[in-house]
C-alpha cells in the first residue's frame, strides 16, 4: 500500500466518522412502558414500550431498545402494570348530539313514564314560561312498566301536559327516530286538536303522527313526522354550540375516544368545526359524513372530498337515513312487525335517491354510508349499491361503502356485504339494550337467523366498525366491548349470551374499535394500530380487558387518554 493511498484512506475514514458524529439522531419526546401494550399490529401483537416524537410513533418494541431514543428532554410514562391500546375510535355517533346531551334533559336512565314527568317537572321550576324544554333518551320498551293509557305501544301526552302547561316540551326517543311532545308544543305546531275522527294514525311521507281512537294526537311523532315539531324549536345559539362542542371533546377523552365518525352533519355544523379548527380547538379527530340533503351534496360533489393533512377534520363520506329504528317500529321490514300486525316500518328516503347518490359518490370519490336497521332497508340498499357499482363498472373497487347499523338482515343478504365490499358499521351495545325486547318486534325466527350477525359477517370476509351511536347509547366503549364478546345485557344476562355463536373474540372486538374502524374511514395507514409512523393516540385502562374474566370486563376504567402525543385525560383517584 503506498503512502499516498494510506493517507487517502485515513482521510476518508475520518470523514465518514465525522459525518456519523454529526448525523442527528432521532430522540423521542415520550417513552411509554411498564404495562401490557396491545398494538393491533399482527407483526407484533404486544410490545414492552412505545416511543413517540411529538405526535408520531417513532418506535414500538422492547424497553431496552426504546431507551436508545431517550435524551434529557424525553418524558417517561410508567404504566405501572396497566394496559394500553391504540386510541379508540367511535365508529358511528353524533358528536354535537353528545355535547347537547350534556346540556339538555338526559332521560337515558328513566325506567317509567312517571320518571319522565318528574324530570320535566323539575325543569319547569327553573324555566321561564314559554321557554322550550328539550330532552332525549326515553325508551318505552325499557321501562319497568307501562302507563294505563297506551296507544300503539306508546304513552300519551296528558300527564306531561298537566305538569308543563306553559312550557312547550319535546323529548326525543333514545333512538332519535321518534319524539314526544306536550300539548303546548303541539299547539305551537298547530296539532293540538282533532285530526280526523276515527282514523288510527296520521301518515306523512316517511313517518306518522300517532293518534288515539278519537283522532286526537297522542304526542308521539314518528320518523319524519318529527319535523312538524322541530321547525318550531328555536335554533341553537353560537355560544351553546361551542359549549356543546367542548363538552363532547371532554366526554370523548374520559372514554378513551381519540377519533370520532360523525354520522351526519349539516352546513352549520361544518361551519362550526371549521371555526374550531381555525382557532386551534379541534382537539379530536372527526371523520364526518355529510347529511344527505341534495343542496349540500351537490355543493360538495363540485368541491370534492376534504381530507385534512392535520388529521383533525375530514369530509369524504355521505350519510343517508333510509329507515327508522326498531324501538319506534320505524325500521323497514320485509315482513310485518310481530307486535304490530300489518305494519312494516318506514322507508324514510326514496331508494331512487340512494341509487343516484351511490352513482354520484362513485363519480366524485365520496363514500356512501346508509342508515339501515330493518331487513328490507338493508336489502334495498345493497340492491342500490350493487346496481350503481355495476353501472359504473366498479364491482371490486375500493369504494368502502357502508351500511350503518345493519342490525337485522335476511340470511340471504349476509354474504352480499363481502361480495360487494360493503362495510357493516354495527354498534354492539344495541344488542345489550335492545335484544330483550327486540324479539317482541321480530319474533324468534327472525332474531335467531338475522339479528346482530357479527361473527357471520366477519367470517364472510368483511370488517365490522364498532361504536355506540351516542347519544342513542352512552359513549362508554367498555360497555360496547363487553356486549361484543358476551352478547349479554349489562346486567350479565342471559348466562351464555344471546345467540352466543355470533360473539366476537376479544381480538375482533378490539380491532372493531381501532384498526377496522380506521379502515372504515380510509385511515388505516395513519391510525388504528401502534406502529411506527402512525399517529400517537392511545387509550390506557386500569386492567387488562383482553384477559380479565368476562364478568369483570365492565369494571374496566379508562385511566388515561393520550391524543396527538399529549396526555389529555388522567383519571383522578
Amino acid at each position: 500500500m503506498t503512502l499516498q493511498f494510506y493517507n487517502l484512506t485515513i482521510i476518508l475514514v475520518c470523514f465518514f466518522l465525522s459525518s456519523c458524529a454529526n448525523f442527528e439522531k432521532e430522540f423521542g419526546t415520550m417513552i411509554i412502558h411498564g404495562g401490557t401494550i396491545y398494538t393491533v399490529d399482527s407483526t407484533q401483537p404486544t410490545v414492552e414500550a412505545v416511543v413517540i416524537k411529538n405526535d408520531i410513533i417513532l418506535f414500538a418494541g422492547s424497553f431496552e431498545e426504546a431507551k436508545n431514543y431517550q435524551n434529557e428532554q424525553t418524558e417517561f410514562i410508567d404504566l405501572e402494570g396497566k394496559t394500553m391500546t391504540p386510541g379508540l375510535i367511535e365508529g358511528h355517533g353524533h358528536f354535537m348530539g353528545l355535547g347537547y346531551n350534556e346540556l339538555e334533559l338526559d332521560l337515558m336512565n328513566t325506567s317509567s313514564y312517571q320518571d319522565i314527568v318528574d324530570a320535566v317537572a323539575e325543569k319547569v321550576k327553573a324555566s321561564k314560561p314559554g321557554e322550550w324544554i328539550l330532552g332525549r333518551g326515553w325508551h318505552q320498551s325499557k321501562w319497568d312498566s307501562m302507563p294505563a293509557n297506551v296507544v300503539k305501544g306508546f304513552q300519551t301526552h296528558h300527564l306531561l301536559s298537566e305538569i308543563s302547561p306553559d312550557n312547550p316540551v319535546y323529548l326525543s326517543h333514545a333512538s332519535g327516530h321518534a319524539g314526544f311532545a306536550n300539548a303546548k308544543a303541539m299547539e305551537i305546531a298547530g296539532f293540538n286538536g282533532l285530526i280526523r275522527e276515527g282514523i288510527k294514525a296520521f301518515e306523512i311521507e316517511g313517518g306518522e303522527v300517532i293518534v288515539d281512537q278519537f283522532g286526537n294526537p297522542t304526542g308521539i311523532f314518528n320518523e319524519r313526522a318529527q319535523s312538524i315539531i322541530y321547525k318550531h324549536i328555536p335554533e341553537d345559539t353560537p355560544e351553546t354550540n361551542i359549549q356543546a362542542f367542548n363538552l363532547a371533546i371532554e366526554a370523548c377523552y374520559k372514554n378513551g375516544i381519540t377519533s370520532f365518525h360523525d354520522a351526519g352533519i349539516s352546513s352549520k355544523t361544518i361551519a362550526l368545526y371549521d371555526e374550531m379548527k381555525l382557532a386551534g380547538k379541534m382537539n379530536i379527530r372527526i371523520y364526518a359524513m355529510l347529511r344527505g340533503g341534495e343542496e349540500l351534496l351537490n355543493e360538495w360533489y363540485e368541491k370534492g372530498p376534504m381530507i385534512d393533512p392535520d388529521h383533525r377534520f375530514t369530509i369524504r363520506s355521505i350519510k343517508l337515513s333510509c329507515d327508522g329504528a326498531l324501538g319506534s317500529r320505524g325500521a323497514w321490514l320485509l315482513e310485518p312487525y310481530t307486535d304490530r300486525p300489518g305494519h312494516f316500518g318506514h322507508e324514510t328516503l326514496p331508494m331512487d335517491f340512494v341509487h343516484k347518490t351511490a352513482i354520484k359518490g362513485l363519480k366524485n370519490n365520496f363514500q356512501v354510508c346508509s342508515h339501515a336497521i330493518g331487513d328490507r332497508a338493508n336489502r334495498e340498499i345493497l340492491d342500490r349499491y350493487e346496481s350503481a357499482l355495476k353501472e359504473m363498472s366498479m364491482l371490486g373497487a375500493d369504494h368502502r361503502f357502508r351500511i350503518e347499523h345493519a342490525q337485522h338482515l335476511h340470511p340471504d343478504d349476509i354474504p352480499r356485504f363481502a361480495e360487494l365490499n360493503v362495510i357493516p358499521a354495527m354498534q354492539a351495545i344495541h344488542l345489550s339494550s335492545d335484544r330483550p325486547w327486540a324479539i317482541d318486534r321480530l319474533g324468534e325466527k327472525r332474531i335467531k337467523e338475522g339479528a346482530y350477525m357479527w361473527q357471520d359477517l366477519l367470517q364472510s370476509g368483511v370488517p365490522i366498525v364498532n361504536g355506540t351511536d351516542v347519544p342513542v347509547e352512552p359513549l362508554n366503549p367498555i360497555a360496547s366491548f363487553y356486549a361484543s364478546v358476551s352478547r349479554k345485557t349489562l346486567k350479565g344476562t342471559p348466562e351464555d349470551g344471546y345467540e352466543s355463536e355470533q360473539k366476537m373474540t376479544r381480538i375482533q372486538a378490539l380491532k372493531s374499535y381501532t384498526l377496522d374502524a380506521a379502515y372504515g374511514a380510509f385511515e388505516e395507514n395513519i391510525k388504528g394500530s401502534i406502529s411506527s409512523g402512525k399517529l400517537a393516540d392511545f387509550t390506557i385502562y386500569n386492567q387488562d380487558l383482553m384477559t380479565v374474566d368476562e364478568n369483570q370486563i365492565l369494571n374496566t376504567e379508562i385511566v388515561m387518554t393520550i391524543f396527538n402525543g399529549k396526555v389529555v385525560y388522567k383519571k383522578t383517584e
